[in-house]
């Protein structure tokens, strides 16, 4: 036949249900095209399309369900519809949306985009409702960048974080995540920690400011800066890394990446004295940053080694992924600052995590939740699959 039946019972979740209905449908000529079910607030939806040999006893088979499910207080609808042609060819996007709060105005800004593009949304998925609530769509019908583009207004203008990517399995297959040390892994930057022992703080932390933003070249303000330092006792680095504060969600976003067997790297533009222990507090492996010269038990104001600069970040990026035989395809790499762009670039999935609005602008996604994990989200890992593993860890 050239018609399809969709099925969709709704109703207060009960025992059986599912069970019931596919057990009635097993006495008829029919085959399983789809299946989905969802249950909100102990209300569920099922759905399903079906194959029909013919339509002989379809009245008999709707009769049959409806006993059923009226004993249940619940209800039933059918409709039959023309088999389309296959839309395996069509690009299919997924479109992650985290708000706090997410509200109907900017879902209805969402929704509305997607159809102005002449989309369809196949799929809505929850993916988290804490610390943020965190929505997945599957769309098919438009191109990446048209439909980014769209979005991005509606997340400006509903202050909301939208991310748009390919729905492939090099997305479910992501292998290596390199993130940026300084207010990504950890709140504050090291060099601004640093100047406030050595008292050149407000000099230094203009010098960053700018070198952020993407106004000065990394790595002049790089020496600029840690020629401010020099004579500062080495032995302050233990004080700084005393006073250093993960962002929240960071340990959490490092343990569930572990445990899903992924390769985990920071790179900094930061100093190795600093971010070495940090790697080891959240079990990464791979580390690269810049080295201090210390001289007699202090700092010389020099740098040991090649700069790790913007373009050294990409260079890790790439040397990491090949030392773990991971594609290209599979990495994501996170950051805030102008020197994070090419690496940013460089990856399958670049996100600019509570960045500068110059990188927010250029970055494939933007995050402004002050939680770190909520990069799991954009992965597609809910908040349930990350709370049932530290159980599983802990039992």
């Amino acid at each position: 036949m050239d018609e399809l039946l969709v099925l969709t019972v709704s109703g207060h979740d009960q025992p059986g249900t599912t069970a019931g209905v596919t057990k009635i449908l097993s006495s008829y000529a029919v085959t399983i095209a789809q299946m989905q079910q969802i249950v909100l607030q102990d209300e569920l939806v099922l759905g399903l399309t079906l194959i029909a040999e013919n339509l002989d006893h379809i009245a008999q088979m709707e009769d049959e369900l409806v006993d059923f499910l009226s004993s249940r207080n619940m209800s039933l609808r059918i409709a039959t519809v023309p088999k389309s042609e296959s839309d395996a060819k069509l690009q299919r996007l997924l479109v992650t949306v985290l708000g706090n709060p997410l509200t109907p105005a900017a879902v209805a800004a969402i929704t509305a985009t997607v159809a102005s593009h002449g989309a369809n949304i196949e799929r809505i998925r929850q993916v988290a409702e804490f610390p943020v609530t965190a929505i997945e769509f599957q769309i098919a019908g438009v191109a990446q960048e048209d439909l980014r583009g769209s979005l991005s207004d509606v997340a400006r203008t509903n202050s909301i974080d939208i991310a748009v990517q390919m729905a492939n399995l090099d997305r479910r297959g992501v292998q290596l995540v390199v993130l940026d040390v300084d207010s990504t892994i950890i709140q504050q930057e090291v060099i601004d920690l640093l100047a406030s022992y050595a008292g050149v703080e407000a000099q230094v932390s203009k010098i960053t400011h700018r070198a952020m933003n993407g106004e000065l070249d990394f790595t002049q303000s790089l020496v600029q800066r840690v020629a401010l330092l020099k004579g500062l006792p080495a032995s302050k680095l233990n004080d700084v890394r005393k006073d250093i504060v993960f962002t929240p969600g960071a340990a959490t976003l490092c343990r569930t990446l572990r445990r899903l067997g992924f390769h985990v790297a920071l790179v900094s533009g930061g100093f190795l004295e600093v971010v070495e222990p940090l790697a080891n507090e959240l079990g990464i492996d791979e580390v690269r940053a810049n080295r201090l010269e210390v001289v007699d038990g202090v700092l010389t104001g020099k740098l040991i080694g090649p700069i790790i600069d913007r373009i050294a970040k990409a260079s890790a990026l790439r040397d990491f992924a090949e030392k773990y035989k991971v594609p290209m395809s599979r990495t994501i790499a996170v950051g805030d600052g102008a020197n994070d762009l090419d690496m940013l670039s460089a990856a399958a999935l670049g996100i600019a995590f509570n960045a500068k609005p110059y990188v927010r602008e250029r970055a494939d996604s933007s995050l402004t939740s002050p939680f770190l994990d909520t990069i799991l989200f954009v992965m597609g890992i809910s908040r349930d699959e990350i709370e049932q593993a530290d159980i599983q860890q802990t039992n």
